[in-house]
């Protein structure tokens, strides 16, 4: 069967024997919506356990509006209009009105890659502007949880009359979906807040992973936290396998949110009943898979319906590289992913982007072998930092076959961790 695996903007093939392929994990198809315009507009009007959003406007002087980062394929052009039409039309002024970028730890968005985010009327006629996650002195400390989590939030949206968080329903490592409580957290937390929510205890825990909430340690802390900082109206969306809109959940934080990870589990979710010998995979295109920094959460996807010493296939862009300057620091120490495990489980090991850095390990440890296909990374690079270089995804198969035997078991993920891929009888619900 020919399989083709997002890359980039376009889509890599493969030819699996029939005979070894156990199944291909596919989004199942949900209908975009016929006008999102449309449903953006009256979900404002008709939230889910809240207000309309222009009777919470009215009256207010000032709004900061999150939207998330360029790492995230969210219909801003779609979705910010009619939001900052609803607030100006219940009396706000626009220069009054903040668009803040999301960027948790990630680098900031300017100059074109802001007008492709936002679009450049948006860009050109409101104030949008990046969190910087490492700049402590940006963001109000209101102390730690009782959880002992420092809770700093970025000045700009604690200091807001109205603050509203945008952002898009999916399927997220650690936090089961993303959306909701993620605009604010990780979305414009600072770095301290982030090393103890993504630190070594958090990330080993087993319901802190994808496709869960319920008794998910990083889900019920997030949520408390950005309660506690505060949001005043959701805009959460869906997206279908070709990137339309299929579903718009505005209102309550936790309601909105939790809405609308119902309604996309039934189009995520999907069991085999026994993991495989080789998965061949992505990380879903663009713009997941620009950094390998982002382009792991393909492997993790890939990780959990392989058997111990399995082989993945991996193919990713990574046109940018490694990812961040503390991401390449980290992984320049990776001598051994038992070496690295070690050090992050130091209680005083704190560094940004750690957590992908364990993530990886947890994978290395798991799998016999990561073959990689890409352009963005030389043999060398990937060698480095234990991948193993393919010319192809059809070379690495045959390589697999070799390795793991000719009848092995094949599974395949052609959209990477935009599917939800479990084990049946190892499914936590």
């Amino acid at each position: 069967m020919l399989v083709e695996v997002a890359y980039g903007k376009t889509r890599l093939p493969v030819e699996i024997p029939d005979e070894n392929l156990q199944k291909v994990f596919r989004v199942r198809h949900w209908p975009g919506l016929a006008n999102p315009a449309q449903a953006i507009e009256a979900s404002l009007v008709n939230p889910i356990d809240s207000a309309p959003l222009a009777d919470i406007a009215r009256g207010k002087k000032n709004a900061t509006i999150v939207i998330s980062d360029i790492t995230r394929p969210v219909p801003n052009r779609l979705l910010l209009p009619p939001i900052l039409q609803t607030l100006e039309g219940a009396g706000m002024a626009k220069d009054q009105i903040l668009i803040l970028i999301a960027t948790g730890m990630h680098r900031p968005n300017e100059g074109d890659e802001l007008i492709e985010l936002v679009g450049a009327e948006i860009a050109a006629n409101y104030r949008v502007e990046n969190h910087f996650g490492t700049d402590v002195d940006s963001h109000v400390d209101l102390g730690t949880d009782e959880s002992g989590v420092p809770l700093l939030v970025d000045r700009r949206y604690h200091e807001a009359d109205l603050k509203i968080v945008t952002g898009l329903i999916e399927p997220h490592l650690i936090a089961g979906y993303s959306g909701g409580r993620k605009g604010i957290l990780p979305g414009i937390c600072s770095l301290e807040t982030m090393k103890v929510m993504h630190g070594y205890r958090m990330i080993q825990q087993e319901r802190a992973s994808t496709g869960i909430l319920d008794g998910n340690p990083f889900h019920e802390t997030a949520l408390r936290l950005a309660e506690r900082v505060g949001c005043d109206f959701l805009v959460n969306v869906t997206l279908n396998d070709v990137r339309e809109m299929t579903g718009v959940f505005s209102g309550n934080l936790d309601s909105a949110h939790r809405a609308g990870c119902r309604e996309i589990e039934k189009y995520v979710v999907d069991t085999i009943d026994e993991p495989v010998d080789i998965v061949v995979t992505g990380s879903g295109g663009y713009p997941l898979d620009q950094t390998l920094y982002q382009a792991i959460k393909g492997m993790i996807a890939a990780k959990e319906i392989l058997k111990p010493g399995g082989t993945i296939i991996f193919c990713s862009d990574l046109g940018q590289g490694l990812g961040s300057p503390p991401f390449q620091e980290l992984m320049a120490q990776l001598d051994s992913p038992e070496g690295m495990m070690a050090r992050l489980e130091e209680v005083d090991y704190l560094k940004m982007d750690q957590w992908m850095v364990q993530d990886f390990c947890n994978i290395l440890l798991h799998a016999g072998e990561i073959q990689t296909c890409t352009q963005g990374l030389s043999s060398e690079e990937l060698e480095r930092v234990h991948l193993v270089p393919i010319d192809s995804l059809q070379s690495g198969l045959e390589r697999a076959f070799a390795t793991q035997g000719p009848n092995a078991t094949v599974a395949a993920l052609p959209d990477g961790p935009y599917v939800i891929a479990q084990v049946a009888e190892g499914m936590l619900s």
